[in-house]
């Protein structure tokens, strides 16, 4: 049996997702709730319905064994993972792949092929494992002035190199996807426990370059926790951190790379902070009347000092939408995960707060176990399970002409409700004007901190043949213009890319940027690196 193949058009991996009459019976079902006639499931493309243009750039022969103009690599490194990119590739437009694919084996590799894209005056786009849902890997190389463009892939360099079992560490290769880094970790007994909701296919460079959010609902909230070092190809040269458990020597080197989005160099390794595996794990949902009496609940959980693994508020129609509840309720997860003890008076604490606060427990869904699995049941297990799915449902739902979108933000808590009932307002009069005002518009907390919580949003909604990019553009901008009114971040966790760059230009001081362009132009001063993603140089 063949090794699997990554889907060049979607999310995830071929003959995985939705079957055809789960997609027919989901169109149904959201037909009944747009209340519609029908929804037609289009068929993805196929390899040979693309015209990719002619590779404008041809490798020096160093190289070429590292190379490919393969069309397959080649349309399956042209885009991201977001709405707007799968609903190009089902109409069929592939008309900036990148020219050349690189796959390096070693640093040098990427040193030289750096050298080559300054010489070619070629851009050069790290990929990571192309889950950007901002437009951070795509380029269109001729409307920046460049030759072509290499889409730098690292899948060769995904080892754990070293580990150090004393300091509870690893040196990591910054091409390992998320399973492969996890399978390496647990004869160890050990875990980086960082889990987007990428993480089958999303790298461990990738989650460093854009300050990727994973799993945990506080303390551990970004992947930034966990780093101890880094180690960084720049067209200027290599740059390594030390590893220290923390430093006060001024700003750190490793903060100019977290969130660079491959802009300054391509990360190459990382020493990172590990733990040992989970065996205690606990957890209870709970219901409340109203979104606001759960955000206080949240708050209070947030606040306490217990740092709950997990503590996700969703509202009813998430709730319902993920088979979490029934939708009559707004729905509060909160879970706790040890290696070292039993949760039972966390766990305890969390729910007297909960009561507290309105939230009326479910008992039936009160867990507590030692091997884990027991924690994984009822309202929280349903949940996960829409969780890990969700990216194969949005492909679906884009064959079935829908419009979808997700977006995430952070705000204060004393900002939360104004920002929460604007965003919602705001998102509803967008799809009404687009003519898809029968769709909807959910609201889950992704991540709480004690000074506020990381709200994230879901739109759903029927499109219109032939305008859903224009029918998700004034949903996009209309979303995006609130988080900005109210002093929100354009992004919480899915970075900037070139999606979000009209906002974040407007949240980002200037002298910042200016900033940023100076470093830009002493690491890569042919400006090569990812162009058009944070700044233009």
């Amino acid at each position: 049996m063949g090794a699997r193949r990554r889907k060049f058009w979607g999310w995830g991996y071929e003959g995985e997702g939705p079957t055809r009459d789960q997609q027919a019976s989901m169109a149904k079902t959201l037909a009944d709730m747009f209340e519609v006639d029908s929804l037609a499931v289009a068929e993805p493309p196929t390899l040979d319905e693309l015209d990719l243009p002619a590779s404008r750039l041809e490798p020096p022969a160093a190289l070429a064994s590292l190379c490919t103009t393969d069309q397959f690599e080649r349309a399956g490194h042209t885009y991201g993972k977001s709405f707007r990119d799968v609903v190009r590739a089902f109409e069929r437009d592939f008309s900036h792949p990148p020219d050349v694919v690189a796959m390096p084996r070693t640093e040098d590799d990427v040193t030289a092929l750096l050298d080559w894209c300054a010489d070619a005056h070629a851009a050069a786009v790290p990929y990571g494992g192309g889950s950007s849902v901002v437009g951070g890997v795509e380029c269109d190389a001729a409307e920046h002035g460049y030759a072509g463009t290499v889409t730098i892939d690292l899948r060769e360099l995904g080892r754990v190199v070293e580990i150090d079992r004393t300091s509870r560490a690893a040196r990591i290769e910054a091409g390992v996807f998320g399973p492969a880094l996890e399978e390496q970790l647990r004869p160890h007994g050990l875990t980086l426990r960082h889990f987007p909701q990428s993480f089958e296919c999303s790298t461990l460079g990738g989650w460093l370059a854009t300050r990727s959010g994973g799993h945990y609902a506080t303390l551990y909230t970004h992947i930034d926790d966990f780093v101890e070092s880094l180690r960084v190809v720049t067209p200027h040269g290599l740059v390594e951190s030390r590893r220290l458990p923390g430093s006060g020597a001024g700003p750190s080197p490793d903060r100019m790379f977290l969130g660079s989005e491959g802009i300054l160099g391509v990360i190459t390794e990382a020493w990172m902070r590990l733990q040992d595996r989970p065996r205690f794990r606990a957890s209870a949902s709970a219901r409340f009347d109203t979104f606001a009496d759960g955000a206080v609940a949240a708050r209070a959980l947030a606040q306490s000092g217990l740092f709950p693994t997990n503590c996700r508020l969703l509202d009813a129609t998430e709730a319902m939408v993920t088979g979490s509840d029934d939708g009559s309720a707004h729905l509060l997860l909160v879970a706790f995960e040890s290696a070292d003890h039993p949760l039972d008076p966390w766990l305890a604490r969390a729910l007297e707060l909960v009561g507290d606060h309105g939230g009326d427990v479910n008992t039936d869904s009160v867990r507590v176990s030692g091997d884990g699995a027991g924690a994984r049941e009822g309202s929280a297990g349903a949940w996960r399970n829409a969780f890990i799915r969700a990216p194969y449902t949005r492909d679906a739902l884009v064959a079935m002409g829908c419009v979808n979108e997700t977006f995430e933000t952070a705000t204060t808590w004393d900002r939360f409700d104004a920002l929460h009932e604007d965003v919602v307002h705001s998102t509803r009069d967008a799809l009404t004007a687009v003519g898809a005002g029968n769709g909807v518009v959910t609201c889950r907390f992704t991540h709480v901190y004690p000074d506020g919580p990381a709200p994230y949003f879901t739109v759903i909604a029927p499109g219109r043949e032939g305008a859903q990019l224009e029918q998700w553009a004034a949903v996009k901008s209309a979303a995006s213009d609130a988080l900005v009114r109210h002093g929100a971040t354009i992004t919480h966790h899915h970075a900037v890319g070139r999606d979000h760059r009209p906002w974040y230009d407007q949240q980002r001081p200037e002298p910042f940027a200016d900033a940023l362009r100076a470093a830009k132009a002493a690491l890569d001063p042919a400006a090569v690196l990812n162009p058009g993603v944070l700044i233009d140089p």
